[in-house]
């Protein structure tokens, strides 16, 4: 029953996220093409779509690599956002890590890293869940604090944000797991 209602509901939502981008995210870029902002809010959308994408296809029994491909596409903003905003991405390092700005540009790095692992075939599957965990290190170490210091929107929207995009990562990740190599990919996705 589970598969029965999870695969068409994935696919519903892989559709209704694949509009959202092409007709709230992709207009963005276009009217700003060289300001971050744009480009790493269609990189968020594109992590939440790999998800319901490879949610779907490893349901349905269908390559999941379009899924990976898009997840990996959607590290490089993440990365290129720590750059563009290094100073405000250093000062989120919690304080009692040293080197802060050195921390911001290796999570910048590593993104990029994770994105041509995962886009290239090659240590894809721990390229993804290294992602994942700085994800979900960046919502534990950063947001979850800052929300119990003294929650207001902007951090519990961070936070939530930061969640579904570890989650969403999560997905992804699982999806090499049981990946059904598609024709010309490559098998090398594991070391």
């Amino acid at each position: 029953m589970w598969r029965r209602t999870a695969g068409p509901g994935a696919r519903v939502l892989a559709g209704y996220l694949a509009l959202w981008a092409l007709f709230f995210r992709v207009p963005d870029v276009a009217r700003a093409p060289m300001s971050q902002d744009p480009w790493s809010g269609l990189g968020e959308t594109a992590v939440y779509l790999a998800a319901a994408w490879s949610l779907y296809a490893a349901l349905a029994g269908r390559s999941v690599r379009s899924g990976q491909v898009l997840y990996g596409l959607a590290m490089i903003p993440f990365g290129t956002a720590h750059f563009a905003y290094i100073n405000e991405t250093a000062s989120l390092v919690p304080g009692w890590l040293p080197a802060h700005l050195a921390i911001a540009y290796f999570t910048g790095f590593a993104y990029i890293a994770a994105a041509a692992a995962i886009l290239a075939g090659r240590y894809a599957r721990l390229a993804a869940w290294l992602s994942v965990l700085q994800m979900g290190l960046f919502t534990a170490l950063v947001w979850v604090p800052i929300v119990m210091a003294g929650p207001g929107a902007f951090a519990w929207s961070e936070f939530v944000i930061s969640v579904a995009l570890t989650t969403s990562g999560w997905v992804v990740a699982e999806s090499y797991r049981s990946a059904r190599p598609s024709p010309g990919a490559g098998s090398s996705s594991s070391p």
